[in-house]
């Protein structure tokens, strides 16, 4: 998001375009939205991210319409919308599938949902035309969607969904059909075209990347509930379980015992064979708790030599590298058997770095590189 002071949920004034408020959803017996409570606001690109089945696409269509809730109260600005027909919300969905009509062309497939509500002609074109240039499709107004490619096609979806100015958008997996380099491109289009429209974006994917890339708050969720909400920066740096710490790009995750060792710091023991970790922490932990400590690869510096001044170290064998262009990832058995991977940038040449597979090395990091979790 470019607006930097963009965080209406910091507002204790500011007031949610849609409100969960201990929602539930049952199918028989199966629970898939399990008492879910959570406000979205206006202008959001708000991503749903969790595993198949964690209930996220559950969520949209109860906010589409196709699914009432089975208990507690959904509001789309300030009115309960649960029963409310998807034709008379202020609500759009863009499908995976896109669903273009094959034998209209581009334009009247924008045009279409303006028709059939009742729109005068004259405003359906200029409509149209607008849409065509947010969308950047107006050379291809003629074609029929066989005629251009998939991300033309997603565009023009995108077009038809927006084209009635709803207040809420909602996208199912709508890049999951375009191909990885082209789907980044298309993350900045998705991004550009919700500022400028002012549209609120609820997205579903599963794709980590992705949520990160466009969304203002990202919600990660499993078996029908929410376990964080937070702007991507903080699920990433700050999150507040091993689920989510784990499901959001690469971590390590070491476990241990904890002992107070001064003010927000604690010692972790760890492993039989290996002195105690330094940890900092505002969450508290007692003496002796169980935690888990959360740390980020390429927060790990990796060495042939033993580094003198870091609060946390150990030594290991380079079990593995996984070269990825840009990044390198070792993997270092340490002496107790764990596995911990350390990532480093690919600023040299191949040709010019040290360490290789079977090498002794040191791994360390600082107190306040990882986070310490207590579930």
């Amino acid at each position: 998001m470019s607006q930097t002071n963009f965080s209406p949920w910091d507002d204790p004034n500011g007031k949610p375009l849609i409100r969960f408020d201990n929602v539930t959803k049952k199918f028989g017996e199966f629970v898939a939205i399990d008492g879910l409570t959570l406000d979205i606001y206006e202008r959001e690109f708000f991503a749903l991210l969790g595993p198949s089945g964690c209930g996220k696409t559950t969520m949209m269509r109860m906010l589409a319409g196709f699914e009432n809730p089975t208990s507690g109260t959904m509001e789309l600005a300030g009115k309960n919308i649960a029963g409310v027909p998807p034709n008379k919300r202020a609500v759009n969905m863009m499908f995976q599938s896109y669903a273009l009509f094959p034998h209209l062309t581009v334009w009247d497939n924008i045009a279409f949902g303006l028709k059939r509500g009742g729109v005068p002609k004259q405003q359906i074109g200029t409509r149209v035309e607008e849409m065509l240039k947010l969308t950047r499709l107006t050379k291809f107004a003629r074609r029929k969607p066989h005629q251009i490619s998939g991300g033309q096609r997603q565009r023009v979806a995108l077009a038809r969904s927006l084209a009635k100015a709803p207040k809420l958008l909602l996208l199912d997996e709508p890049l999951g059909a375009l191909d990885k380099k082209l789907r980044q491109d298309t993350q900045f289009e998705l991004m550009d075209i919700q500022e400028s429209t002012g549209t609120t974006f609820v997205i579903v994917t599963h794709d980590q990347e992705e949520a990160m890339t466009v969304a203002s708050r990202v919600a990660v969720m499993d078996e029908g509930r929410i376990i964080q909400v937070a702007t991507p920066d903080r699920i990433y740096e700050a999150p507040n379980s091993v689920y989510v710490a784990d499901f959001i790009g690469d971590v390590n995750i070491i476990e241990g015992t904890v002992k107070p060792a001064g003010e927000d710091l604690y010692h972790i023991d760890w492993n039989p064979n290996q002195a105690p970790l330094l940890a900092a922490s505002e969450r508290p932990f007692s003496d002796g708790q169980t935690a888990h400590l959360a740390i980020r690869p390429e927060k790990i510096t990796i060495s042939t030599e033993q580094p003198v001044d870091a609060k946390n170290t150990a030594k290991g064998t380079v079990l593995d590298i996984a070269y990825l262009g840009n990044l390198s990832t070792y993997y270092v058995q340490l002496e107790g058997g764990q596995i911990v991977k350390a990532q480093t940038a690919n600023t040299r040449r191949l040709s010019r770095r040290s360490i290789t597979w079977e090498d002794q090395v040191w791994i360390s990091w600082s107190a306040t590189a990882g986070v310490l979790l207590d579930q």
